[in-house]
C-alpha cells in the first residue's frame, strides 16, 4: 500500500448514486476509481425503496465486493466509501458507511474528513444516553441527528451539522431520500453528476468518467443537497465562509484525472513543476518523478528547464498489501518493494528527484539511497510543496509535530538526513500561484494549516477543553 510508504494518509473517498437500476454495481466502479483514497476497508449500502441492505469489510474493493455479493445488494440508490483510519482508528466497526435501523427509519451514513470537535460531543452525547458502536468520529452525526428534536429528518440533519466542526463531505441515506454536505470552508472535493436521469456524487470527478456520469457542478461550501424519486433540492445550512480547500488535495491526493473546483489536478501539479523550475534553477541530467502524483510535477519541471524527464524510478503494481502495522522498518522494506531505479536511466547522472512532500524521512532517505545504489553521481530532491510543520486535524494522518520531520530539524539537517545533494521546498507563495485557485473573497481559497499554522477553523485538541453548543 504506497500510501503508507509515503507517509500521508487521507481519512477516504465517498461515492453515491440515486435512481439507478444498478446502484450496487455503479458505486462498486466509483469507489474503484476511488480506491487511492482509503485501501483500509470498503462498503456499500443500497435501498430498494423499503429498506437499506449493507455490505462493508476491511479490504480492497475488489476483495470485499465480489460478483455474488453485489447480486445481493439490490436497490436503484446506493452509498459507498473507501477508508483509510484516521480519526478512531481501524477496525471492522469503523469501516463505512455506518448503518443505523430503527422503528421509524434507517439511516445510512459515510463521511470524508474529521470533526475536530468531535471528542466533546461524543462525552455529552454519552451523559445523555447514547451509546457508540463504533470509535469513529462519523458516529456522532448519526447521534445528534436522532437526538435532533425536529419532525423531519432535513431539520433534524440541519441542526446536527450546526454543531460539528472541522472538514467533512456527508452523505446521509435513507429509504426515500439521499442528503448531501459540504462543510462551510469547503475543505473537502465533493461533486454532483447525472448517468440518464440517476444522480450521482463522488469525491473526485475521476469516478464519474469511470461510471459513465456527465459532471454537473461541485457542492458548495454549506450546501445541503436533499435527493429522492421527485429530483433535487439545495438549499444552505451555513454561510460559506473562509474558503479553504485542502492543498494537498492538488499536491497529493486526487488522482491526476480528477478536477477540484475547475482546476484539472495534473494541469496544477504541471504549474507546480514550472514554479519549481523558476525557483530552484539545478544543473542535473536528468528529471524523475517519484510516482504516481509526483510524475505530472516531474514533467512540468522537465519542460520548463529542457532537462529531459526520464522514468528513473518504477512503481510495481503487483505487490499484494500488508496487514502489519507499518513501523519504521517496515515502511523502509515497503519502498523497496513498491519503488525501484532503473539503473540504465539513473547509472552515472546527476538525478533531479521530484517529489510531492516530505513527512517523516523515512521514504525520501530510502528512494535516495537505491538511486544512488543504482549509480546515480548526485541526487538534487525538488519537493513540490513548503515543509510540513504543522499538524492537519482535518482528516489527514499527522496530529502531532513529533511526526513532522520538518517541525523537527531544519532544511539543510534533513538534506544530511535523506542524503541528498541538495534539498530545496518550493514556497508557499509560488505553490499557490501554480496552483491557481482563487476564492471570491480575494483570498487562495486553500487551507495552508499544515505549513503556516494558520488553521481555517478553530481548533478543539482532545486535551484542551471545549465549548460545545448545547444539544
Amino acid at each position: 500500500m504506497l500510501a503508507e510508504i509515503k507517509g500521508l494518509n487521507e481519512e477516504c473517498g465517498v461515492f453515491g448514486v440515486w435512481g439507478h437500476p444498478d446502484a450496487s454495481q455503479i458505486t462498486y466502479y466509483g469507489l474503484h476509481s476511488l480506491q487511492h483514497r482509503g485501501q483500509e476497508g470498503t462498503g456499500i449500502v443500497v435501498s430498494d425503496g423499503k429498506k437499506l441492505t449493507g455490505k462493508k469489510g476491511e479490504g480492497l474493493v475488489t476483495e470485499i465486493f465480489t460478483a455474488e455479493a453485489i447480486e445481493e445488494l439490490h436497490g436503484r440508490s446506493a452509498i459507498g466509501h473507501v477508508r483509510y483510519s484516521t480519526a478512531g482508528g481501524g477496525g471492522y466497526e469503523n469501516v463505512q458507511p455506518l448503518l443505523f435501523r430503527s422503528q421509524t427509519e434507517s439511516l445510512a451514513l459515510c463521511h470524508n474528513g474529521n470533526i475536530t470537535n468531535a471528542t466533546a460531543l461524543k462525552t455529552q452525547l454519552e451523559g445523555q444516553g447514547s451509546i457508540f458502536q463504533s470509535s469513529s468520529d462519523t458516529e456522532v452525526l448519526a447521534h445528534l441527528i436522532k437526538r435532533g428534536g425536529f419532525s423531519s429528518l432535513k431539520d433534524r440533519v440541519k441542526n446536527a451539522l450546526s454543531m460539528i466542526k472541522g472538514a467533512y463531505a456527508f452523505l446521509i441515506m435513507t429509504e426515500t431520500e439521499l442528503m448531501v454536505a459540504l462543510d462551510p470552508n469547503g475543505m473537502r472535493p465533493l461533486s454532483l453528476g447525472k448517468i440518464g436521469e440517476a444522480y450521482v456524487i463522488a469525491s473526485e470527478t475521476c469516478a464519474f468518467d469511470i461510471v459513465g456520469a456527465k459532471f454537473i457542478r461541485d457542492i458548495l461550501p454549506g450546501e445541503l443537497l436533499v435527493i429522492d424519486d421527485n429530483g433535487l433540492q439545495s438549499e444552505m445550512f451555513a454561510h460559506a465562509s473562509n474558503l479553504a480547500m485542502c492543498t494537498m488535495e492538488y499536491v497529493y491526493f486526487s488522482r491526476p484525472d480528477s478536477n477540484i473546483n475547475g482546476i484539472n489536478v495534473h494541469t496544477a501539479r504541471k504549474n507546480l513543476g514550472k514554479q519549481l523550475a523558476l525557483e530552484v534553477p539545478v544543473l542535473g541530467d536528468v528529471v524523475t518523478g517519484v510516482p504516481d502524483s509526483s510524475i505530472s510535477v516531474a514533467i512540468g519541471y522537465a519542460e520548463a528547464t529542457g532537462i529531459p524527464y526520464e522514468m528513473g524510478l518504477i512503481k510495481n503494481r503487483y505487490v499484494g498489501r500488508t496487514f502489519i502495522k507499518p513501523s519504521q522498518s517496515l515502511r523502509e522494506q515497503g519502498v523497496k518493494m513498491k519503488l525501484s531505479p532503473v539503473r540504465g536511466v539513473v547509472e552515472g547522472k546527476r538525478v533531479i528527484m521530484v517529489d510531492d512532500s516530505i513527512v517523516r524521512g523515512t521514504t525520501s532517505k530510502r528512494i535516495v539511497s537505491m538511486l544512488k545504489e543504482a549509480g546515480a553521481t548526485e541526487v538534487h530532491v525538488l519537493i513540490s510543496s513548503p515543509p510540513i510543520e504543522h499538524p492537519c486535524f482535518y482528516g489527514i494522518d499527522t496530529s502531532t509535530k513529533e511526526e513532522l520531520i520538518a517541525a523537527n530539524y531544519s532544511v539543510e539537517e534533513i538534506r544530511q538526513i535523506i542524503g541528498a545533494d541538495s534539498l530545496t521546498f518550493l514556497s508557499v507563495e509560488g505553490m499557490v500561484k501554480a496552483i491557481g485557485r482563487k476564492s471570491d473573497h480575494g483570498s487562495c481559497g486553500q487551507c495552508l494549516a499544515c505549513f503556516t499554522g494558520k488553521y481555517p477553523t478553530e481548533i478543539y485538541p482532545a486535551l484542551v477543553d471545549e465549548k460545545v453548543p448545547v444539544i
